[in-house]
């Protein structure tokens, strides 16, 4: 079995055919699917989809790019809706500098509130990071807003992780996991040679559907069941069954978000 660690199976692009995203998942030996919040309205969509599908879990947070707009109202609903036991982590939060840069510090602010949600509700922390290319300025920040604010029972994952090699050591030291998506199997990409020297009880599958689709399937919809494809990859990578991979990452999953059987 594999988990999804990061599906927006909610969003509008799968809602024609859910039942057979869900399905052809559950053929591709996906167990569970767990679904990131960008904003109030999404966390409700993740509750509903919880009680509509065996196996999938809830996160609660509002997306770096939607935090501009963001209101103190729904903030306090962010932090009221970690109390239901389906949510599984706070998330996704973090940083991104692709887009506006208006608002830079008031991104940084809402990472902090989520860091702190996250520690007093004994829940890891989804980490989005998102720069222009060849610039790693996010990526600094982060690392920094979480070195300032780390205490031993931090944990989570790095979001479809891509690099550079420093991030991935800062993010082990700092005790998180990575998040490998469909980025591992794009060609140059790199993302291979890092991880090859990640430990494997480090390491967490995901898709980022409908985002991010790995080969073959790349500039397309991404779906839940395409994760084994980067579980594929990744076993190639480190040289390793599928099985191997699978169990190993599944395991991984269950323990830091607590959703073991």
């Amino acid at each position: 079995m594999i988990v999804d660690t990061h599906a927006h199976i909610y969003h509008r692009r799968l809602h024609g055919d859910l039942d057979a995203v869900v399905q052809r998942a559950r053929a591709a030996g996906v167990s569970r699917m767990l679904m990131p919040a960008i904003d109030v309205p999404s966390i409700h969509q993740a509750l509903a989809l919880c009680g509509r599908y065996d196996g999938l879990h809830a996160m609660a947070g509002i997306h770096p790019t939607d935090t501009k707009a963001t209101s103190e109202t729904e903030w306090a609903t962010v932090v009221k809706l970690c109390d239901d036991p389906r949510v599984v982590a706070v998330g996704e939060t973090g940083l991104d500098y692709y887009w506006d840069r208006s608002f830079d510090a008031r991104q940084q602010d809402f990472l902090r509130r989520h860091i702190r949600l996250a520690l007093a509700n004994d829940l890891p922390l989804v980490l989005h990071l998102r720069d222009k290319p060849k610039r790693d300025e996010c990526h600094k920040d982060l690392v920094r807003i979480l070195t300032e604010e780390h205490v031993p029972a931090m944990r989570g994952v790095f979001h479809c992780f891509s690099g550079p090699a420093w991030v991935a050591e800062a993010a082990l030291s700092l005790g998180f996991h990575l998040g490998i998506g469909g980025i591992l199997t794009f060609k140059n990409a790199g993302v291979d040679t890092i991880v090859r020297t990640v430990p494997l009880n480090r390491l967490v599958l995901e898709t980022d559907a409908p985002f991010m689709a790995p080969m073959p399937h790349r500039g397309r919809r991404n779906e839940p069941a395409y994760v084994r494809l980067v579980a594929a990859k990744l076993a190639e990578v480190k040289g390793m069954s599928l099985t191997e991979v699978a169990e190993a990452t599944t395991a991984n999953a269950e323990a830091l978000f607590g959703i073991g059987a």
